[in-house]
């Protein structure tokens, strides 16, 4: 079978969905860690893979996919037969589609908002006003976002409506859960849409959000379910949280 390489963060969530993907369809793979601070995504090298110049990246001998989710859909449809993470009925895998949509537009968007607050803008503090203006012109799907943070970090105002969009997503997860009667969201088995909601549910619960889903009890009960698959352990290694990479984000979560 073609050697697969991914290149990607280990606190990205992106990264983290098509780690998940490849342990739990057992997929032997390289794994090439970029620091993002030091700017690894933005060398020409890694530019010629992926011009956006985010992480993850597959690559699959002569193949280069980019966008976590799209990973997702090229393993599945190259490796269908390795623990399927898709449904089998047409219909079924358009409501997955539009679920893992849903998660990308809605929570997955918001998550950046405090993540950058939480724990990146120390290291943004830092810059001088010339080397932030350098920073966000390299960055060709991240330019207008990292302005509207600023060196000092995201409004109030930004923060609370990040907020929001992170309590309609864990209210629409559980109508999910509800529906489907669990253990995952779609019912029997893990699909796309769960390993796209588990990056997000673990990073609320690393940056102290989980009260999110204090009236959701079937929320932290498929987190459990997720954290007791052996591919989890695999996915999060030592360093996959922002806690175990930045310490003054651990001792603010110590301190809350």
């Amino acid at each position: 079978m073609t050697q697969l390489t991914l290149y990607n963060a280990p606190q990205s969530t992106c990264s983290q969905r098509v780690r998940f993907a490849l342990h739990a369809k057992g997929l032997a793979f390289d794994e090439v860690k970029l620091d993002l601070f030091s700017g690894d995504q933005l060398q020409p090298g890694y530019l010629a893979l992926n011009p956006n110049g985010v992480v993850p990246t597959l690559v699959a001998g002569d193949d280069v996919v980019i966008d976590s989710a799209v990973i997702l859909e090229y393993l599945e449809d190259t490796r269908p037969d390795l623990r399927p993470l898709r449904p089998a009925a047409a219909v079924d895998i358009a409501r997955m589609r539009s679920m893992v949509r849903f998660v990308d537009e809605v929570p997955g968007a918001a998550i950046r908002i405090p993540t950058y607050n939480l724990a990146f803008v120390p290291h943004f503090r830092s810059m001088t006003d010339a080397a932030f203006e350098a920073l966000c012109d390299s960055k060709p799907l991240r330019r207008e976002f990292l302005r509207r943070m600023g060196r000092t970090g995201f409004s109030q105002a930004d923060m609370d409506e990040a907020l929001g969009r992170l309590q309609r997503g864990i209210d629409r997860m559980a109508d999910w859960l509800a529906a489907s009667g669990g253990p995952f969201v779609m019912g029997a088995d893990p699909t796309h849409a769960d390993l796209c909601l588990l990056p997000i549910v673990v990073r609320m619960d690393d940056l102290g959000l989980g009260s999110a889903w204090d009236a959701q009890p079937q929320v932290p009960a498929w987190r459990d379910t997720m954290r007791a698959l052996p591919e989890y352990a695999a996915t999060y290694y030592h360093g996959s949280l922002l806690t175990q990479k930045y310490p003054h984000l651990a001792r603010a979560m110590g301190a809350a």
